[in-house]
């Protein structure tokens, strides 16, 4: 009689079901990564500025000179959103089809700190000067990253990332499916 149960429940068991779970499995994976910080640099850099004043604004007194050293610590990060990822996921011919991965977004994030500070007592720093030298330095430090190598090695850590994802779909005997022509599938 058991064994009449248990046959008759396989034989009458829906594939709908399946197949739904499958969708939720996969979905939920890519919603659980989210934002993903894909890749993180550091760079640092030391920047000598001088300033001479003439006294008085006469050249034939003698000149004030100042200087600042500052160390500027910069973080770039290269993030992909993966909510604005598109996917479709076809139950019935079992395929997960990617219309469209996220664009990078760069994020540089410098800090100054000031290491030597010398002027003389005629001639201080403002807080102006102290402004100008720390826009200088973080106008390097932007300038400093390298943006477009940057989103590149950004795009091959998330590919790889991405295969997580992959994976899962290919336990589930699903078939992935590139619409946007940027991952290459013969890898997998």
């Amino acid at each position: 009689m058991l064994l009449l149960f248990f046959l008759w429940n396989s034989l009458t068991k829906k594939a709908e079901d399946k197949v739904q779970n499958d969708y939720y499995i996969i979905t939920n994976q890519i919603r659980k990564l989210n934002k993903l910080v894909v890749l993180e640099q550091d760079f640092s850099s030391m920047q000598k500025t001088k300033i001479t004043s003439q006294m008085l604004g006469s050249s034939l007194l003698p000149s004030s000179e100042k200087q600042i050293i500052t160390f500027t610590k910069t973080n770039a990060q290269v993030t992909f959103d993966l909510s604005k990822m598109k996917i479709k996921v076809d139950s019935i011919n079992k395929k997960l089809i990617i219309t469209e991965l996220p664009n990078a977004e760069i994020r540089i994030i410098p800090s100054v700190e000031i290491q030597s500070l010398d002027d003389a007592f005629f001639n201080r720093f403002t807080s102006k000067d102290f402004q100008k030298i720390t826009k200088s330095a973080k106008d390097n430090a932007y300038k400093t990253v390298n943006q477009n190598r940057l989103r590149d090695e950004g795009k091959k850590q998330l590919l790889k990332d991405l295969d997580q994802i992959f994976v899962l779909a290919k336990a589930l005997n699903y078939k992935i499916e590139d619409q946007t022509g940027q991952i290459d599938l013969s890898k997998l």
